[in-house]
């Protein structure tokens, strides 16, 4: 039974079928790992300069960094869920293209972080997952998040897997480089990840969260890296947890958007997309 999912993924066509097989990959295999690794891949993009400047200037992180997080977790989460062309779906869509039409965000910026949405989380699986994504999985991503890329104006995405794969990693290679908006941007997220747990932990939860770094992001974060005892000790923990969770029942209902959600409590009861955003209200 633990592979019952598979076998269902197994059976669609990456292409056509691209935005089932996503939900029940990441609602359903892997909620948990796919929350956990697009905060990672979130934070891996305030590497590039260009990208935490932006954030800085809006002062949106150091305002209302759980905001933002949320808004950005919940309209993914919307798009996964219901679909990029259903009716919350395209809602979501127009909240994300309304958000990003108030700043100048360059084409190949919006491409680098769509693509680590697609790579981040194969990842991320393949190192802590109960098992790696498969490739229908992987395609599937791929295919969905281009189709979403499409919809948000983002231009020349490469069609082919593999392109889009290299051009995330030639441009961190040419963009992941220390700067002063780095390392802010950086802490205020850090201490927002921090500020999940109670006080005396945090420090601990501080030092975990580096040491789940790569050392590119430590240079371009100008964080201080934790003992190499401490880095195996986080991914030995997480490879525990896998090896239990490949043991756990099958879930049978999709786990994407989180009624404890911190800035819109109880979601999605009470709420539609079109309440997410710097614009909106929270009130229900």
């Amino acid at each position: 039974m633990r592979f019952a999912n598979l076998r269902r993924i197994t059976s669609l066509d990456p292409v056509a079928d691209h935005q089932e097989v996503l939900r029940i990959s990441a609602g359903l295999e892997f909620p948990w790992d796919y929350q956990k690794a697009l905060e990672f891949a979130l934070f891996r993009t305030y590497c590039v300069p260009t990208i935490s400047g932006l954030l800085e200037r809006t002062g949106e992180f150091e305002r209302r960094p759980q905001k933002r997080y949320d808004d950005t977790a919940v309209l993914m989460a919307e798009l996964v869920e219901h679909g990029y062309d259903s009716p919350r779906g395209r809602e979501a869509l127009r909240v994300v293209n309304r958000q990003h039409g108030r700043y100048d965000i360059s084409n190949d910026d919006m491409r680098y972080v769509l693509a680590t949405f697609i790579y981040d989380p194969i990842d991320w699986l393949t190192q802590y997952g109960w098992r790696p994504l498969s490739r229908n999985e992987q395609l599937a991503a791929f295919h969905f998040y281009r189709a979403v890329g499409a919809r948000m104006g983002i231009r020349d995405i490469p069609a082919d897997f593999d392109e889009y794969r290299a051009f995330k990693k030639a441009y961190e290679d040419r963009h992941f480089v220390y700067a002063p908006s780095n390392r802010r941007i950086g802490q205020y997220t850090l201490d927002l990840f921090c500020s999940w747990y109670p006080a005396a932990v945090r420090p601990a939860v501080a030092r975990a969260v580096v040491a789940l770094l790569d050392q590119p992001m430590i240079r371009a974060f100008g964080f201080t890296a934790a003992p190499a005892w401490l880095s195996a000790l986080g991914r030995f923990a997480l490879r525990t947890r896998a090896a239990v969770v490949r043991h756990m029942p099958v879930r049978r209902t999709v786990k994407l958007t989180n009624a404890r959600n911190r800035t819109y409590p109880g979601y999605p009861k009470g709420y539609r997309p079109s309440n997410l955003g710097a614009s909106s209200s929270t009130a229900r």
